[in-house]
């Protein structure tokens, strides 16, 4: 019998199992969403700052000094709330630490709007360290916690410009605190009215010199020309407020109120008039201001290349009260910028980072209260004007400033500029013997020598 091998059973691949019909298929794995959290940072940084602005000029804010740095502060802590909220909602990365600088900033500017001076006093000398502090903590949860290298940059970069403004405002604080123990080395400090200003007089004889130096000048600018004069008769100099040795001021300073400081500090210093007047520049316009409204102290002016005044005089300030508004928050933000370092960099002092700031915001009103001096009569006046660097039309309103008077010099004195008439010795040349001559006049009661 035949026998054949037995048949091996074939392997068949069994095929994929098939879901049934109508059944649901598992879910297939994506890519993760891809997250921007420097974007939010950046997003985040812009609205803290465009809130602090509109906050800092809402009408709503007080347009001081306190009031506008309460409303920054308040917006850049809503800009830091807002990376708190979107960085947990959008990411996977929550940046609850931001709560830190938000509540720091917001609190301090609601504390700042609430109780104003107060609490000024109480951050000008806590402020500076606890901010420095911030910043070193901040710098530091960054690099921790964010996971974005834009992020961290920009986090870098706010934190370094609070480094910067904490150092800035702490010495301006122990600038300030040692200023006020130093007395000057002549002259002294004369209460005006709640603020002092330095006044120095040298010389001797009448009628007194009383000089007014330019935008951002002081007494110390005045070395060619003050001693010069005080060999021939007295001299007086003085800082306006917040320049030199001189306390910064609460009021509006435009010419009106420089001239009834001026007025008063002549007064307490004992220092009897009528005097000659010599202005520079804005100081001319604060010169005028003068003779208008105290004519009878006035016995003769010198206006060396002075701004000129408004074409009509002034009718109350002359300006409106949104502009008013806006020039006294423009005033505070120069204090601010001046309290947290900036003005050193123009080797300024935030006193006189403001008060010049508000010579020149001030300086329609400044130009009008000028034009109220209409006729000098026959009281000497001499009109100095560079011949160098003028602007078109300058001279023309120069010789509309010597036709105030019928006992008038125009004198162009070439190659002199704006500057040089002060600060040169060969122009100041020129401005001192501008004053004699009006001196010797007022002395005579005679005309002008040509």
């Amino acid at each position: 019998m035949t026998t054949f091998p037995a048949r091996q059973a074939e392997t068949v691949p069994t095929p994929p199992d098939h879901p049934a019909k109508g059944a649901a298929r598992p879910p297939e794995a994506g890519p993760a969403p891809r997250e921007h959290p420097g974007w939010l940072v950046a997003a985040s940084l812009a609205t803290g700052v465009l809130a602090a602005l509109l906050l800092a000029f809402a009408p709503f804010i007080p347009a001081t000094e306190t009031g506008m740095a309460g409303g920054i502060l308040v917006g850049l802590g809503l800009g830091w709330v807002m990376l708190v909220v979107l960085s947990a909602l959008f990411t996977s990365q929550p940046q609850k630490w931001v709560l830190v600088p938000a509540l720091f900033m917001g609190l301090g500017g609601i504390l700042l709007l609430a109780f104003g001076a107060p609490a000024q006093d109480v951050f000008t000398w806590a402020g500076p360290p606890a901010l420095l502090a911030l910043a070193v903590w901040m710098a530091f949860q960054a690099r921790r916690q964010l996971r974005s290298r834009g992020g961290i940059v920009l986090l870098y970069l706010v934190t370094a410009m609070l480094v910067m403004s904490s150092v800035g405002a702490g010495f301006e604080t122990l600038q300030q605190a040692a200023s006020k123990a130093v007395s000057p080395p002549q002259g002294q400090l004369i209460d005006v009215g709640g603020h002092r200003l330095y006044l120095n007089c040298t010389g001797s004889g009448n009628p007194t010199v009383v000089i007014e130096p330019g935008a951002g000048m002081m007494s110390a600018d005045l070395g060619w020309i003050a001693p010069a004069v005080a060999r021939e008769t007295r001299v007086c100099v003085y800082d306006r407020a917040g320049r030199g040795w001189s306390d910064p001021a609460g009021t509006i300073q435009d010419g009106a109120q420089t001239a009834a400081d001026l007025r008063t500090l002549l007064e307490r210093g004992n220092v009897p008039g009528p005097y000659v007047l010599a202005g520079h520049s804005f100081g001319g316009l604060y010169a005028l201001a003068f003779a208008a409204r105290y004519p009878e102290d006035v016995a003769g002016l010198v206006l060396v290349d002075s701004t000129a005044p408004a074409s009509a005089p002034a009718s109350g300030h002359g300006t409106s009260q949104g502009s008013e508004d806006t020039m006294k928050r423009a005033s505070a933000l120069a204090s601010i910028a001046g309290r947290l370092g900036a003005g050193r960099l123009l080797g300024a002092t935030p006193g006189h980072l403001k008060g010049t700031a508000d010579e020149y915001i001030r300086a329609g009103s400044s130009a009008q209260q000028a034009a109220g001096l209409r006729n000098f009569s026959d009281k000497p006046l001499v009109v100095l004007t560079a011949g160098t660097g003028s602007q078109p039309g300058w001279a023309a309103s120069q010789e509309a400033l010597a036709s105030l008077s019928t006992n008038s010099r125009h004198r162009i004195i070439d190659g002199a500029t704006h500057t040089s008439l002060i600060t040169d010795q060969q122009g100041a040349a020129a401005t001192i013997r501008g004053i004699l001559d009006v001196v010797a006049a007022v002395q005579t009661a005679g005309p002008l020598r040509p």
